[in-house]
């Protein structure tokens, strides 16, 4: 008995010296981690105040001559895509991967998708669903206008315009392929909401433009009627694309609506910029 008793005593000093031999760290410093800046603006155009998150490549600077790409991200709040599509971006610019150029990337906030993706509607469901819905002439103007206005006099870009959507964000840079296909040089085009107002845009007329075009549509296992209409929208194009315009379509079996982006993101980024490797 008055051997456990020892044993005992014997392994509580034992605790209590490892314990208060341990060195804590000194915190030196704590500062606040960004990767870019986040702009709030009062848009005329919308009438209402929108937020834009910029991503920043490393080394980005003012007294720098060095001009960068763009990349428009729709649903580019925080809390939805743009850390890690800016992520995305920041890895692939890393020279030993070497598969895009370093790339400045806007994300665009949301305040009301449904109104700002969405052209007005025929169809009595879509209207019921979304009732706020139609706006997205306004908001391709604000795109055009005053985003695109203002981060070519704010930042330091060159010409290189890429879009990135998703579901009905991929509605809407569709749209904008249809009607102001050179607001972007590269289009995205992941899991599009292609059923909107009875799958009406896959019978308007193909875009006409005459520059240089990357066109990357992906879907998933998403259903019938969205992978049918994702597939029908690259075969429409790709029909009757110049020779200038490199059309891209991929099916991600393993992927849904909810987890499809990312993978999609980074193989377009292999197939529309494409960029030899570098050795580590």
């Amino acid at each position: 008995m008055r051997q456990l008793k020892w044993c005992f005593l014997l392994i509580i000093l034992w605790t209590n010296t490892v314990l208060w031999g341990q060195i804590e760290p000194v915190i030196k410093s704590k500062v606040a981690f960004t990767i870019g800046e986040t702009l709030e603006i009062k848009s005329q155009i919308l009438k209402e105040n929108r937020i834009l998150n910029i991503y920043l490549p490393k080394g980005y600077s003012e007294e720098n001559a060095k001009t960068y790409p763009v990349i428009y991200l729709l649903d580019g709040s925080v809390d939805e895509d743009f850390i890690h599509i800016s992520g995305l971006v920041q890895f692939g610019s890393f020279p030993w991967i070497n598969l895009l150029s370093e790339t400045i990337v806007v994300g665009i906030a949301n305040v009301d998708r449904k109104r700002d993706f969405t052209y007005p509607s025929t169809n009595k469901k879509d209207k019921k669903n979304f009732p706020t819905t139609g706006s997205s002439e306004q908001f391709i103007r604000f795109i055009e206008e005053e985003v695109q206005a203002l981060i070519t006099k704010e930042y330091k870009v060159n010409t290189s315009k890429t879009l990135i959507g998703q579901s009905l964000g991929g509605l809407l840079a569709a749209e904008i392929l249809f009607k102001k296909p050179d607001l972007f040089d590269n289009y995205i085009i992941i899991s599009p909401s292609l059923w909107w107002d009875n799958e009406s845009l896959l019978t308007w007329n193909t875009p006409n433009y005459k520059t240089k075009k990357s066109i990357y549509i992906a879907v998933g296992k998403e259903g019938k009627v969205m992978e049918e209409t994702a597939k029908g929208l690259f075969e429409k194009l790709n029909q009757s694309k110049s020779k200038n315009t490199k059309i891209f379509f991929e099916f991600f079996e393993a992927q849904n609506h909810g987890n499809i982006l990312h993978l999609a993101a980074y193989r377009a980024f292999e197939k529309v910029f494409g960029q030899k490797k570098a050795k580590k």
